[in-house]
């Protein structure tokens, strides 16, 4: 007797029927076409998968395409510079075709002011004699270490004074070089007074106090700092930045204010830092750049357009012009105005002509396209021609991309042998609309474009052939260069004629069918849709499938609960009759007794007798 189990119950237990296996058979049969299903889901999503990887390859060739539909991308341009230190240019669409000789003479520059150099207040305000050398006031942070002069070490430290630098100097000299600081112009000088020329520095130097005070060898018996050693911090509040002369706002005002180029500025010396004000100057509609040297200890200004204009200033309530050194109380302690330039050149020996820019287009020039940028005065022949090779390029682009998406079709359309010498056919064999698309473009781009006439009235004519055996071409590079060298406005025609040239042509086509109406979104809708659909059917299925194996397993388990309880009756019944017929036996024989005991006695009787 065969059993299996099922759940908790076990198969054939009473019956001696393996019925599990039976249910599983018939599962079996029953899910069948599912694998038919399954199979039919794998094609489609393949062909899916096809048809996307075709509408990307044909993607790429529209791209390629749409680029030659424009009659102005056959009219790019080339530019080369025989002197690109003097001169660079770019030429836009259409520009003639030529040698330009440019001659410039004089660079376009703006117009600047520089302060004056006493805007920083001085280190100290008498001798120096006891300002720490570890003071903030220097421009340079002063480190330790040793400097020499004349041969002599001198050491230093951030906790000694200028006085004592100076009687150390002297003293290690033998009394010939001493030194002084003039508060007036915040500078130091050594002087030999022997009129012998100083020297100064070694390279077992270990200070920068030589650099930070600006001394430095001149050949003479007299040493002056290059520089004020006084520095201005841009990032303290206006009033206390360290200016010889502090910014304020005005008498009893709550804000001071300036103009540059009739544009007023604002500012709380209070509050705000000269790095502020300057940001502020900076984005406004004045047109300038304000910047701080912190070098030379100078404030500027600098338009920022070149040309021959000039930088107005005005202060208002304050002194922020006054005290940044911009504007002054005298001809001496004022800003340096310099006045800005305009370009001046010629165009093949023309006149002269000027700009405000060193950068001139077309029109100033009279040469449509073209746009130059000098660099430095001088000459320069500026050569434009017609960009052949992008053009070749981008017709290169289109045949190898064409190519690849023809060779992709015939792949998925073409059939096979097998190792049989059956024929197999492959993906998409028989797809009307996939060969149609490909039919379709060989025959767009292969026919000869309506109305043209002379040497290029096709393809074939700019080296692109048939290579006879599918619906690829070939490309022949030296006849298409040539075609662009000899006729490149027959080889713009052909592709982007209006109404008929080849390019226009494929690209509309190309749009359509890949557009939302054409035959690859559609055909790819419908796979989704019967993939979709297929995949239904088998969840019903399996849901049919479910309800079909439960109601057989109840009905076998009832039919198992039925034997055994059949089962039981005939044991109960078997047991009971066995034990009915044991217990009448001693009856049957006691009968028989009596008989024999009867007879014996009647026996007896009767001799007797």
């Amino acid at each position: 007797m065969a059993t299996s189990t099922t759940g908790t119950v076990l198969s054939g237990l009473a019956s001696g029927i393996d019925w599990t296996s039976l249910i599983n058979n018939l599962v079996t049969i029953e899910r069948a076409p599912e694998t038919q299903w399954n199979s039919q889901i794998a094609t489609l999503n393949k062909k899916n998968a096809a048809y996307q990887t075709l509408g990307s390859d044909l993607s790429k060739v529209q791209t390629d395409i749409s680029n030659l539909t424009d009659p102005s991308f056959f009219r790019s341009r080339t530019v080369s510079s025989s002197n690109p230190d003097v001169a660079s240019a770019t030429a836009s669409s259409g520009t003639p075709v030529g040698n330009y000789n440019f001659k410039v003479t004089q660079l376009a520059t703006s117009a600047s002011i520089t302060g004056y150099s006493m805007a920083a207040q001085p280190v100290s305000t008498g001798d120096g004699s006891d300002l720490s050398l570890g003071s903030q006031s220097f421009a340079m942070p002063i480190s330790d270490g040793n400097f020499t002069v004349d041969g002599q070490t001198i050491s230093v430290k951030s906790t000694d004074t200028l006085g004592s630098v100076f009687a150390q100097i002297n003293s290690k000299t033998g009394g010939t070089v001493s030194g002084a600081y003039d508060s007036s112009s915040d500078t130091i000088t050594l002087t030999d007074k022997n009129g012998d020329p100083i020297t100064l520095g070694s390279s077992a130097d270990t200070t920068n106090f030589l650099q930070a005070t600006g001394l430095f060898n001149n050949q003479s018996s007299s040493v002056t700092s290059a520089t004020r050693l006084g520095t201005i911090n841009v990032y303290l509040t206006a009033a206390d930045s360290g200016l010889a002369t502090p910014v304020s706002n005005g008498d009893g005002a709550t804000q001071g204010s300036f103009t540059i180029n009739g544009v007023p500025i604002t500012y709380d010396a209070t509050s705000d830092s000269i790095n502020d004000i300057m940001g502020r100057v900076n984005s406004s509609a004045a047109g300038v750049t304000m910047a701080y040297d912190s070098v030379n200890h100078k404030f500027s200004l600098t338009n920022d357009n070149t040309g021959d204009t000039g930088i107005t200033l005005s202060n208002g309530t304050g002194n922020f012009l006054d005290a940044t050194g911009l504007t002054g109380w005298s001809d001496t302690n004022t800003g340096v105005t310099t006045q800005g330039n305009n370009m001046q050149y010629t165009v093949n020996g023309s006149a002269p002509l000027t700009s405000m820019s060193n950068t001139i287009n077309g029109a100033s020039v009279g040469i449509a396209g073209l746009s130059l940028t000098a660099q430095d005065t001088g000459t320069a022949t500026i050569s434009v021609g017609s960009d052949t090779s992008t053009i070749a390029s981008a017709i290169t682009s289109f045949v190898n991309d064409y190519n690849t998406a023809q060779n992709y079709i015939s792949s998925q359309t073409a059939t096979t042998k097998d190792s049989n010498g059956n024929t197999v056919p492959g993906l998409l064999t028989g797809d009307f609309d996939i060969e149609q698309v490909s039919s379709n473009l060989r025959q767009m781009v292969d026919a000869a474009v309506p109305g043209m006439s002379g040497s290029i009235q096709s393809i074939t004519d700019i080296g692109i052939q048939s290579n006879g055996q599918d619906n690829t071409f070939t490309l022949d590079s030296t006849a298409l260069s040539q075609a662009l060298s000899n006729n490149l406005e027959g080889v713009q025609q052909l592709f982007s004629q209006s109404g008929n040239g080849l390019a226009r042509s494929v690209n509309s086509y190309l749009l359509t069918t890949m557009g939302g109406n054409g035959p690859l979104i559609s055909k790819e809708a419908s796979f989704t849709q019967q993939t979709t659909a297929l995949q239904a059917s088998i969840t019903q299925l399996e849901s049919k499938i479910g309800m079909d194996e439960t109601s057989m397993q109840n009905e076998f388990v009832n039919m198992e609960d039925a034997i055994a309880k059949s089962n039981t009756a005939k044991q109960y019944l078997t047991a009971y009759f066995s034990s009915s017929s044991a217990s009448a036996a001693p009856a049957a024989s006691s009968i028989s007794s009596g008989s024999s005991s009867s007879s014996s006695s009647s026996s007896s009787s009767s001799s007797t007798g």
